[in-house]
């Protein structure tokens, strides 16, 4: 079998990428306009063709984001990455779109090495950079695309990989879109989005669900309930808020907006962390609502999340204050009210180690478990879902939040390096190892056939068949009772009595 072709021709013009022992990877193909200058929120526009032989060899620029040196970031950032295995195969690829996390306000697509993916699951791998923070979620109103630049940013990659997949090898009409964290919970709003459903076949959601709800105080104690989604006339209100900071609140508002430099904006990127606007022609309806009442494209999905969800947003919070016995009592009763005493009957301390294990503990089973098992419920009636827990108690640590007797376990994040080499690093064990190649052939299975095939291990069943829950850690895959793991009956009645209160 021959090595696959460096130089590519995609429909705007010729790119020329290199070749690693396993893959091939272009970097840095634009698959958009630059949204710079009178171009800063407005939706995307495909490239102007180009003649010469364009360079895929080095990482693009990083969207605008907070805690970056400006050397790495740029608002023209809206490139792919593609990786495919370096040998030429021949049949069609199956394509992987994966979308990163980091709070709809950090992260970027080559940070995400996808070599050894690629080349074990035999798939290509687009990776994509999409407009973050006040410069992807502003919102203004009469601002066409308010709110959901970021998310049309998306939907503009994949429509670039819709015209392009063949001329790297791979097949147009076999797209997974896959991403964690706030790409999951974009992937929320794609399967509600009448813009998507030609793009994509399949979706994998890791860690981000449209049904996500985080009650008051449960992330830090003074943070509101809240959703990963905002009504678009909320947002339209942040972007006058901005405006009026800014002392731009006279005149052409986004014209005057549109002259203060990249620097001084993303100081309040913050503003529009979970500000993914519906009520807008991409988003008509609450991905919420959508999932509810079955207004979402019926596609086969991978779903689920990792079992210490919350443990590094608690540590963050811990770190500024520590988390004692008394403190996890005011925070009870500041989240959940008249059904504090019931919580803590049903979370001691002794059975958790320490309050700040306990607060965390309870923070992921209220939101994060019991949003995914929802939606789980509601997505099988019309579509295959194959349900997960990563549970690895012992991955890496890629957080790196550290807070007294809160140790991270399989806490957000952490089931990323055993998909992708992050930064280009592996830093997985043997053992790990053994259990990143099973979730990549799980994965990519599922990107070729629509149904993830574990050879040598339990079969995973269709969640719509008996709510069965496959458990990937360090001691094998197994089912496991999800509702009983997270106390979700019990999140249920109180729940339901705090709507009542």
């Amino acid at each position: 079998m021959t090595d696959a072709p460096l130089d590519v021709t995609t429909d705007a013009g010729p790119v020329r990428g290199r070749a690693t022992k396993t893959a091939r990877v272009f970097l840095g193909i634009r698959y958009a306009e630059p949204p710079v200058g009178s171009r800063r929120w407005t939706l995307p526009q495909p490239p102007r063709a180009w003649d010469c032989v364009a360079d895929a060899t080095r990482p693009p620029a990083l969207c605008p984001q907070p805690g970056m040196p400006t050397t790495m970031v740029d608002e023209d950032c809206l490139f792919v990455n593609v990786t495919t295995p370096r040998r030429a195969s021949r049949d069609p690829l199956p394509v992987m779109v994966w979308l990163h996390g980091g709070g709809f306000t950090t992260g970027g697509g080559h940070l995400y090495d996808a070599a050894r993916l690629a080349n074990q699951g035999n798939v290509a791998v687009v990776t994509v950079n999409y407009r973050l923070g006040v410069f992807g979620y502003f919102g203004f109103e009469g601002l066409p695309g308010s709110g959901n630049f970021g998310l049309a940013d998306q939907i503009a990659a994949l429509d670039w990989v819709k015209r392009n997949a063949a001329a790297f090898g791979a097949d147009p009409d076999n797209v997974t879109v896959f991403g964690q964290s706030a790409g999951a919970m974009s992937i929320g709003a794609l399967l509600a989005s009448p813009a998507a459903p030609r793009l994509f076949q399949r979706a994998i959601l890791q860690s981000g669900s449209p049904l996500l709800h985080w009650p008051r105080g449960i992330m830090f104690p003074r943070s509101p309930e809240h959703t990963p989604y905002l009504p678009l006339p909320a947002v339209e209100q942040n972007g006058a808020a901005l405006a009026e900071l800014l002392e731009c609140g006279d005149g052409d508002v986004v014209a005057r907006l549109r002259e203060v430099p990249a620097s001084r904006l993303v100081e309040h990127t913050g503003l529009f962390a979970n500000s993914l606007a519906f009520g807008t022609p991409l988003v008509p309806l609450d991905p919420a609502e959508a999932t509810r009442t079955g207004k979402v494209h019926a596609v086969p999905i991978i779903s689920g999340a990792t079992r210490d969800e919350m443990r590094p947003f608690i540590a963050g919070a811990a770190q500024k204050t520590p988390l004692t016995e008394s403190r996890l009592a005011e925070l009870r009763e500041n989240s959940f009210a008249q059904q504090a005493s019931v919580v803590a009957e049903r979370y001691p301390v002794a059975d958790h180690g320490s309050p700040a294990l306990t607060w965390a503990t309870i923070a992921t089973d209220v939101s994060w478990a019991f949003a995914a098992f929802d939606e789980h419920r509601l997505w099988s009636r019309s579509a295959p879902v194959f349900a997960y827990e990563f549970a690895d108690r012992s991955a890496p640590d890629v957080n790196g939040i550290a807070a007294p007797r809160l140790r991270m376990g399989a806490a957000h994040a952490t089931e990323l390096p055993y998909l992708f080499d992050l930064g280009g690093e592996n830093r997985l064990s043997p053992a790990q190892r053994e259990l990143a190649d099973t979730m990549i052939a799980s994965w990519t299975s599922f990107a070729r056939t629509g149904t993830p095939t574990l050879d040598g291990t339990p079969s995973w069943r269709d969640f719509g068949d008996d709510e069965s829950v496959l458990q990937f850690d360090e001691t094998g895959i197994r089912s496991i009772d999800y509702r009983e793991r997270h106390k979700l009956d019990f999140w249920r009645s109180v729940r339901e009595r705090l709507a009542v209160g």
